[in-house]
């Protein structure tokens, strides 16, 4: 039962990305812009959905004991940042500023037939590997 729920809630998600424009890469290019001409449309989705989740979140998710699914909670105890986190952080942006292409709304975008998307995708899959590759090399060395 839990994984159906799971399944819906990603549907409803990536559907809200879709309705709201939060996969249309021009639009996510135009929101960053906030130096040129900036389109502000976006803020309001997102604050619209921290609205929603906010009071949910305080009143029932923060009460929980423990989570649905496992024993406990998995908190990352770390609060170093290392080189690793900042370049992964760094490409990270650079490449949603460049391409205005998310990790999230990319699976949204799947569907519609987005070739940009699906070469997102690869390029998002390539870099896992080669991330993974040079990391297990380093950690080795």
């Amino acid at each position: 039962m839990f994984k159906f729920i799971s399944i819906i809630a990603g549907m409803l998600f990536g559907l809200g990305m879709a309705i709201s424009g939060m996969v249309d890469p021009v639009k996510v290019i135009g929101f960053l812009d906030i130096a040129g001409n900036w389109d502000p449309s976006l803020a309001f989705v997102m604050g619209g959905g921290l609205g929603v989740f906010l009071p949910v979140y305080f009143l029932v998710i923060k009460k929980q004991p423990k989570p649905l699914s496992a024993e406990t909670f998995s908190v990352s105890k770390s609060n170093l940042i290392d080189r690793r986190l900042l370049v992964g952080a760094g490409l990270f942006g650079i490449g949603w500023g460049l391409v205005g292409i998310c990790p999230g709304p990319v699976v949204s975008s799947l569907g519609a037939g987005n070739i940009q998307a699906w070469l997102f995708l690869v390029a998002m899959l390539a870099g896992f590997y080669i991330g993974g590759r040079v990391t297990s090399v380093t950690a080795n060395s």
